[in-house]
């Protein structure tokens, strides 16, 4: 008899003492966003917050943490309990930051767990109506003749969008001044506006303001043409032999999830991202949805650490 009464006991401890297995999720989730709402991010994490809710029974919840170059949300994260209640959006900014930053406060690699590759975009190079030029070689012709007067605007310090126009600059030999703001949003919107002249956005972010003619795109940094944007050729194409830079995004946890709960995690948002409504955002904002393993991610995360993590030293660039 009391050997029954402890089992019992037993199991009710076990049942209560953590999120694996059928007991998670048992609370909000929340996903923390290292931009501010506006941007590509925001976009792909709310579009599929609400079906992974459905599908997980718990809700997901928003977090928009900007701030530092996409550092402070990621340290936040990190610094998180590894219970499965804490998600983080990745982009292909942290793994310039890991180069890039002398000091940060996490490790990307280390301090992380990945869940799942989300999804992929091309970036494209825009102009506001009012610059004259109408192809990347005009743009290269008059950031030549008044080296230095262009602006160029980026989502941050360090953003996969400032180093993919580091790079463009380098490779074409030309000058632009860069002006940094928080988050893909915010860049934009210094685009349509005029404050900045030029912009490297991602496609989520301008492929409206291509659409209305706010914006005038030039070329998409893909090494293939976007279907989103099948008029545009790639910056290879239009004058630049060589040039690729993608943006990307991913579902993080932090490092010590348990494994039972990275998979259920990487499972429902590989089903969320295939909802039919889902799909249909990702595609109208010009997202391609991926869904990868948590190994596949992993390895892709290490590859563009070391990627931009060349480019950032060959460009003597850094912030302390």
């Amino acid at each position: 008899m009391k050997s029954s009464i402890w089992m019992a006991c037993l199991g009710c401890i076990l049942a209560g003492s953590g999120p694996v297995g059928a007991q998670y999720p048992a609370k909000p989730i929340r996903f923390i966003l290292p931009f501010p709402p506006g941007g590509g991010t925001d976009t792909l994490a709310r579009a599929m917050g609400n079906r992974l809710s459905d599908v997980l029974g718990e809700q997901i919840v928003i977090d928009n943490r900007p701030g530092a170059g996409a550092n402070i949300g990621a340290e936040l994260a990190a610094k998180s309990p590894p219970d499965g209640y804490t998600l983080f959006m990745v982009t292909g900014t942290h793994a310039i930051n890991a180069t890039l930053y002398r000091n940060l406060p996490y490790n990307l690699l280390k301090d992380f767990a990945p869940v799942s590759e989300l999804g992929t975009t091309a970036m494209v190079v825009v102009v506001h109506p009012s610059i004259p030029v109408r192809s990347v070689k005009e743009l290269f012709a008059l950031a030549k003749a008044q080296p230095g007067r262009l602006s160029h605007s980026s989502s941050g310090t360090g953003s996969i969008t400032q180093l993919a126009a580091e790079l463009f600059k380098n490779q074409a030999g030309i000058k632009m001044l860069h002006i940094p703001y928080k988050g893909g949003g915010p860049s934009v919107i210094a685009l349509v506006s005029g404050e900045a002249s030029v912009g490297f956005a991602t496609t989520p972010s301008c492929i409206f303001q291509i659409n209305s003619g706010r914006l005038r795109g030039l070329a998409v940094t893909t090494p293939k043409r976007s279907p989103f944007l099948p008029k545009l050729p790639t910056v290879a194409e239009a004058g630049l032999p060589g040039y690729a830079a993608e943006a990307w995004y991913g579902m993080l946890v932090p490092a010590g999830t348990p494994k039972e709960v990275i998979a259920r995690l990487h499972a429902d948002s590989v089903k969320s991202i295939q909802f039919p409504d889902v799909k249909s955002r990702f595609e109208a904002t010009g997202l391609v949805p991926i869904g990868g393993t948590p190994e596949e991610l992993g390895d892709y995360m290490r590859s563009e650490v070391e990627k931009w993590g060349k480019v950032v030293r060959a460009l003597n660039l850094h912030v302390d």
